[in-house]
């Protein structure tokens, strides 16, 4: 069975202000996420690009914007395609305060919507399972 949401949860060492910027500011989210470069127009309906040397650039737009608890984007697959219904999941991050710190939560849904069949569903969620694994490990590092 293909699953519908990717859940992952993580501490980071830092303040809630901080982490916001972190995933909020292209030219913070092009080093840790993208390693080109990355695009944000921070507001709902606004743009979202992200670029890899290796895959190219994926295309989003933003949903949610409720500084600094929530931010959400639908994002686009596969590559270069831009969002349309069938071809986007919706990644949503929360904030929260923990200590001095932010406990981040990062929740991709949408993978049984997509126009792909059963097998190419769960390849790409089981992907983004470990996608999200390596990339959340760049973002408490950074």
């Amino acid at each position: 069975m293909v699953p519908d949401r990717i859940e992952r949860e993580i501490a980071i060492d830092a303040p809630v202000d901080r982490v916001w910027d972190v995933i909020t500011q292209g030219e913070h989210v092009g080093k840790w996420f993208g390693d080109v470069a990355a695009e944000i127009d921070l507001r709902p309906g606004g743009r979202f690009t992200c670029t890899w040397a290796e895959h190219g650039t994926v295309h989003g737009i933003v949903e949610r914007v409720e500084r600094p608890r929530v931010f959400a984007y639908r994002w686009a697959r596969p590559v270069g395609a831009q969002v349309q219904p069938g071809n986007s999941t919706l990644v949503e991050f929360t904030l929260v305060p923990d200590g001095k710190g932010t406990r981040l939560t990062v929740v991709e849904s949408g993978f049984r919507d997509l126009d792909l069949t059963d097998e190419e569903r769960a390849k790409y969620a089981a992907g983004n399972v470990e996608g999200w694994k390596s990339e959340l490990a760049e973002l408490a590092g950074y």
